[in-house]
């Protein structure tokens, strides 16, 4: 996707501890870079978060997370995390996740999370006020959204 696809952003910088001996970031951290990014989108949406979600006994189980490296990022680099909803179905809700350094589009991802039952750990139908929301921050409406 382009920069221009996403709506929402966050910017983190690259810390010493998450390079490699390659001088790189380890690719394990990109899952940490988009959850620390899914969380500020989910903040940004005023959504209720994970412990509100848990008190309630309904909430969002991680279901997928895939990453595809097309170039590295360094130490100190400033990136920025593109998330937006890609998919909304009845009871999941896939994100695309994309890292850029400048204009640089360094690393593509995808985040599916399923809305469940806590107790039963079944999925429940995402709620028509989070539809609504969610689908006001996209500037391209999820594919799927019902």
């Amino acid at each position: 996707m382009a920069r221009q696809d996403f709506a929402f952003f966050h910017t983190l910088r690259v810390r010493w501890s998450e390079v490699d001996m390659q001088a790189i970031v380890f690719n394990g951290n990109y899952l940490n870079y988009f959850d620390v990014a899914f969380t500020e989108y989910w903040r940004a949406t005023g959504l209720p978060n994970a412990v509100a979600q848990a008190a309630d006994g309904r909430e969002l189980f991680a279901r997928k997370a895939g990453v595809e490296y097309l170039s590295p990022a360094h130490f100190d680099d400033i990136l920025d995390l593109g998330v937006r909803c890609s998919k909304l179905g009845r009871t999941s809700m896939q994100f695309v996740v994309e890292i850029f350094r400048g204009n640089q589009h360094l690393i593509s991802g995808e985040l599916v999370y399923v809305y469940a039952d806590t107790n039963l750990r079944k999925g429940v139908a995402v709620p028509d006020a989070w539809r609504e929301i969610i689908l006001g921050l996209e500037i391209i409406k999820p594919s799927g959204e019902h």
